[in-house]
C-alpha cells in the first residue's frame, strides 16, 4: 500500500498573497486540487494525507468533499515547519501502508510517470527522490560575495518531489531528527543522516514548485500545454534556409 503526504501548511509569503498559495487558481482549479487529482489518477497510489494549517482544516475538508474522483484522504494539522507537517502526516498513515511518498502540494505539474518511477525505485532501494540535472553553472561564494568555487555541473542535480521511502525508514529518520533537534530541508536530508542511502530518479523540468508569482505564470502556461506532443517542437521557418545550406 502506498500513502502520499502533502505538506500544505504554508502561508504564501513569497507569493505576497496573504493566504495559502495552494488556494490559488491554476487552470480553473486550486493548485491543491490539481495536485491531488494527479495522484488520484495513479493506480499505484492508495491514500492521500494533507497536512494543513489547523485554522484551514475545516474549509479544506468542505472543499475536498465536493471533488469527485479523489483517492481516500485524511486531513491532519500541519506544523510550524515543513518537517513537522510531514511527521504529523506520517503518524496518520494507514498501518497497512509500506511505502510513503512526500510531495509538495504546490507542485501541481508532477506526472504520473515520475510518481510511478519513484515508487518502483523505492521497492528496490528503500529510498528514492526525483531530481533533474542542473542546467546553469553554479558557484559557491565567500562572505564578501566573491566566487570561491565552481562545482562540476555534471555532478549537480536539483531535488524535487515526490520523495519516497519504505515507511519504517522514514519513521526512523524523523525520530532521529527529533532526538538530535535537527531541522532538515527535505526528507532525503533526514534519511541520509541514518544508515540509508537515497537513490535519484529522473524527474521532470516541468515539475516546478509554485513559490513566486512568476512561477504561477509559468505553471499556467505549462499546464495548458501538458497534452501537447513534444515532437511538434520544430525550428523556426526563419532559420530553415540557413540550416538547409549548412547541412548540404
Amino acid at each position: 500500500m502506498v500513502s502520499v503526504i502533502f505538506p500544505a501548511a504554508g502561508q504564501g509569503k513569497r507569493m505576497g498573497l496573504g493566504f495559502n498559495k495552494i488556494f490559488t487558481e491554476l487552470s480553473g482549479k486550486p493548485i491543491l486540487i490539481q495536485t491531488l487529482l494527479t495522484f488520484s489518477r495513479c493506480d499505484c497510489v492508495d491514500e492521500l494525507i494533507i497536512a494543513v494549517d489547523i485554522n484551514e482544516m475545516e474549509i479544506i475538508r468542505k472543499v475536498l468533499s465536493k471533488i469527485p474522483k479523489l483517492k481516500p484522504y485524511k486531513i491532519v494539522a500541519g506544523g510550524s515547519e515543513r518537517q513537522y507537517s510531514v511527521y504529523n502526516g506520517l503518524m496518520a498513515v494507514d498501518p497497512a501502508s509500506d511505502i510513503v511518498l512526500v510531495h509538495d502540494a504546490a507542485r501541481p505539474l508532477i506526472s504520473e510517470t515520475v510518481i510511478q518511477n519513484v515508487i518502483n525505485e523505492v521497492m528496490i532501494s528503500g529510498s528514492a527522490v526525483c531530481a533533474v540535472p542542473v542546467k546553469d553553472t553554479t558557484s559557491e561564494i565567500n562572505e564578501m560575495g566573491f566566487i570561491e568555487r565552481v562545482p562540476d555541473r555534471n555532478k549537480l542535480w536539483a531535488i524535487q518531489t515526490p520523495q519516497g521511502f519504505k515507511k519504517e525508514i522514514l519513521i526512523e529518520a524523523h525520530k532521529k531528527a527529533q532526538e538530535d533537534n535537527f531541522l532538515g530541508t527535505d526528507e532525503a536530508s533526514l534519511v541520509r543522516r541514518t544508515s540509508h542511502a537515497v537513490k535519484l530518479v529522473m524527474g521532470d523540468y516541468n515539475n516546478i514548485k509554485v513559490t513566486t508569482p512568476t512561477d504561477l505564470v509559468i505553471a499556467e502556461m505549462l499546464f495548458g500545454q501538458k497534452v501537447k506532443n513534444h515532437a511538434k517542437i520544430k525550428i523556426s521557418s526563419l532559420f530553415n534556409e540557413v540550416f538547409t545550406k549548412v547541412s548540404k
